[in-house]
C-alpha cells in the first residue's frame, strides 16, 4: 500500500514558486492515485480567495489548478479557519467550497494521520 501524503501549502500566489509546486506535487499525486490530501495554512489561504486578479500582478492564475484537483482525485483539501480568519478571509467564501475547515487544534491530528508531510 502506497504512503499517505499531505502536501502543507503555507505561500501566497504571488510570493513566490511555493504555491505552485504544491499544487503541482498534489496535482501529479493524485494522477497516481497516491493518497494524498492539500492544507492552506498560513498565507497560503490567499490561494483561495475569490476574484484574485493575478494578471495585474504579472502572475498566472492558480484557480483553474484548484479547480482540477477533484478530477485528478484529490479530495483530501483542507483549510485552516484561524489562518483565513487572521487574513480576513471568510472561511465559507473560499475558492475551494470542497475544503474542510479546520480549527487550529485539528491540525495536529490531521498531520497525524498522513505517512509523510512535504512543507512548501
Amino acid at each position: 500500500m502506497a504512503k499517505s501524503l499531505l502536501i502543507i501549502s503555507r505561500q501566497s500566489p504571488w510570493s513566490g514558486p511555493g504555491a505552485r509546486e504544491a499544487l503541482d506535487i498534489v496535482l501529479a499525486g493524485g494522477a497516481f492515485d497516491l493518497p494524498i490530501g492539500l492544507l492552506f495554512l498560513d498565507d497560503g489561504v490567499f490561494q483561495l480567495a475569490p476574484h484574485q486578479h493575478a494578471k495585474a500582478l504579472q502572475q498566472k492564475d492558480l484557480s483553474a489548478n484548484l479547480q482540477a484537483l477533484p478530477m485528478f482525485g484529490v479530495e483530501e483539501l483542507f483549510v485552516c479557519a484561524d489562518s483565513a480568519a487572521e487574513r480576513g478571509l471568510d472561511p465559507g467564501a473560499l475558492a475551494l467550497e470542497e475544503a474542510r475547515v479546520l480549527a487550529a487544534h485539528e491540525i495536529t491530528a490531521l498531520i497525524d494521520h498522513y505517512d509523510q508531510v512535504i512543507t512548501l
